[in-house]
């Protein structure tokens, strides 16, 4: 458990059924300390430009000055010349996931079902851009913003509180 913001960074993709036997990807990064979604993509291919391009996202908004634990599984995208030179790039220290344990890269596993509970699994998508902006509305609208996170020791009162609504 870190104790400030940019000590270490999680990422991982899920997958959107946008209609049968179709999908597109998410890529997401978050922030081990306030577990805040920090960056996130969608694309029609799971693969290194995908990671690199999210981690791109996430270096640009957070522009960080010291090194960074950066953990993911041990997919392929992560393991990638372009992606680990990015890495190296930016003094991003890698961290892997012991391979089929997904218990190690466990926030950002909670996070994708908690997305895929509250947000994905009540729609139907037909396009790449319906799922950009779903995800827009649940990661940029409420998770970043209003949901508690109880590593923090946030409770849902302290939130509204926050936001001057009554609770």
């Amino acid at each position: 458990n870190p104790n400030s913001p940019n000590q270490v960074w999680t990422t991982d993709f899920t997958y959107i059924s946008i209609g049968p036997k179709r999908h597109v990807y998410l890529c997401a990064i978050l922030d081990l300390y306030s577990r805040k979604c920090i960056a996130w993509k969608v694309s029609d291919r799971i693969d290194a430009k995908l990671a690199c391009d999210t981690l791109e996202i996430a270096i640009n908004k957070r522009k960080p000055k010291e090194p960074i634990i950066f953990h993911s599984d041990q997919g392929s995208q992560f393991k990638s010349a372009s992606f680990r030179k990015l890495l190296d790039e930016h003094q991003l220290l890698a961290s892997y996931s012991k391979p089929g344990y997904p218990y190690d890269n466990a926030v950002t596993e909670v996070f994708f079902k908690y997305l895929k509970q509250r947000e994905i699994n009540r729609r139907t998508y037909h396009s790449i851009q319906e799922v950009q902006l779903s995800c827009f509305e649940y990661i940029e609208q409420f998770y970043n913003n209003y949901n508690p996170h109880s590593a923090n020791n946030v409770t849902l009162s302290q939130v509204f509180r926050v936001t001057n609504v009554e609770f």
